[in-house]
């Protein structure tokens, strides 16, 4: 398959141009013409880019790529030592930030929807990236509750905040999204789960009467990529695919 058909397929699929996000999506880095072998992650870590290039990917996608707004644009340390791995073995790098998390069908968070058992009721935020909504199959003691989140996501999330007895209604963004906790609790949510905790976040969480579950940023969006990894094997089975996971506890 030609590169530039995939990136024109995922950039249609994943509604790129509704987003004005914090580094580009798409293809950032240009690498072979044609791509058969596609290694996917959560981030285009020195690790990842190792993998691919001992597998002979043609292609790294991922949901957390590179150039970020903000940082440095030196060339030099990390970022010249990945870059030169990747450019050298001629693999594209492709990523998806914004647009795979509010993805209606692989997004992130409605794949945790789907791993959690809720549906969404409501959305709000960013781009409606905050989602509201109910338990598929009732109340839930808040005990079996945490458990179902430490089996969908592989770790025991931090908890914090006021103190419950049942789950009725749950709030949830994947990645760094504690700071819409307190507009999450103004919905009326028992509970919101991201993936990362700040300092203020304890107060915020004990303050609004609302239970807070860091679950993990990186934890909290394996979920999406993987969803765009299975989606990419139904629509081109022509294509080889692989997921690598860089074991990440924040």
């Amino acid at each position: 398959m030609q590169t530039r058909a995939l990136v024109d397929y995922l950039n249609e699929y994943l509604c790129v141009s509704l987003f004005k996000d914090y580094a580009p999506n798409g293809l950032q880095v240009e690498g072979k013409p044609d791509v058969k072998r596609i290694v996917i992650g959560v981030s285009a870590s020195q690790a990842l880019i190792d993998h691919a290039v001992a597998v002979g990917a043609d292609c790294v996608l991922v949901h957390h790529g590179w150039f970020w707004k903000g940082e440095k644009s030196e060339i030099t340390g990390m970022k010249y030592r990945r870059l030169k791995a990747l450019m050298s073995a001629d693999i594209n790098l492709v990523a998806y930030h914004l647009p795979l998390d509010a993805h209606p069908e692989v997004g992130n968070n409605v794949q945790i929807a789907r791993l959690l058992g809720l549906t969404i009721t409501s959305q709000m935020g960013h781009y409606d990236l905050t989602c509201l909504g109910t338990l598929n199959d009732g109340p839930m003691p808040l005990e079996r509750f945490i458990e179902v989140v430490e089996t969908a996501f592989g770790r025991k999330p931090l908890v914090l905040g006021t103190p419950i007895d049942t789950v009725h209604r749950v709030g949830w963004c994947s990645g760094a999204a504690q700071d819409e906790l307190v507009d999450v609790a103004n919905q009326g949510c028992d509970v919101y789960l991201s993936g990362e905790v700040s300092e203020r976040t304890t107060y915020e969480a004990r303050e609004n009467g609302i239970l807070y579950l860091a679950a993990g940023h990186y934890a909290t969006e394996m979920c999406g990529i993987r969803a765009l990894g299975q989606h990419l094997e139904t629509a081109f089975p022509e294509l080889e695919i692989s997921f690598f996971q860089d074991e990440n506890p924040v």
